[in-house]
């Protein structure tokens, strides 16, 4: 009787419903929360992609409401565009991690480079935000900048980190 479940344990992580590797038994619970944040990344990339492209018209449309929009209207869309590009490279970027968890296979090296380009895109949005302030000042691009320094921090660190685990990874694969 013991041999039988073992042989349905072994069938259904050969069809794909019971999996191992990285995330162990807990697998099930977590592919759903990874797949669904892979796919709110693609949606923002998209729809970044979309909000960049179409700021000169947008931007006419909410100057209509806020009427400094339009007082720098040329600045406003160059700010805008150049902080939309960088956006769009830094959710590229994780895009790219994101398609190495899917595939179990994390510790990779390209995710070391990654996480270092995030960190420079993440530092240079709040350079930009910060020359975006000289046109006009707000609280919200003070927090921008804030946000945007520590996600660049953040991003430099960990690429530290993985590095030092592709390291480990590396050594290992070549002990085994």
């Amino acid at each position: 009787m013991g041999n039988s479940g073992e042989k349905k344990e072994k069938d259904s992580a050969v069809q794909g419903k019971g999996r191992t590797g990285y995330w162990g038994a807990a697998a099930n619970e977590k592919l759903p929360w990874i797949k669904g944040t892979k796919y709110l990344l693609d949606f923002m990339f998209y729809a970044g992609v979309f909000v960049t492209v179409s700021l000169p018209f947008s931007i006419r449309w909410i100057g209509q409401q806020l009427p400094f929009l339009v007082r720098h209207y040329e600045e406003t869309v160059i700010i805008y565009f150049v902080l939309g590009i960088a956006a769009e490279k830094l959710l590229w970027e994780l895009r790219k991690i994101f398609k190495t968890v899917l595939a179990e296979d994390c510790f990779v090296q390209e995710n070391v480079i990654s996480l270092r380009k995030m960190g420079n895109w993440s530092f240079f949005i709040a350079l930009m935000a910060g020359v975006r302030s000289i046109v006009y000042v707000t609280i919200a691009m003070g927090v921008v900048i804030f946000v945007f320094l520590i996600a660049g921090l953040f991003s430099r660190v960990l690429s530290f980190v993985f590095e030092q685990a592709v390291a480990y990874k590396e050594e290992t694969d070549w002990t085994i």
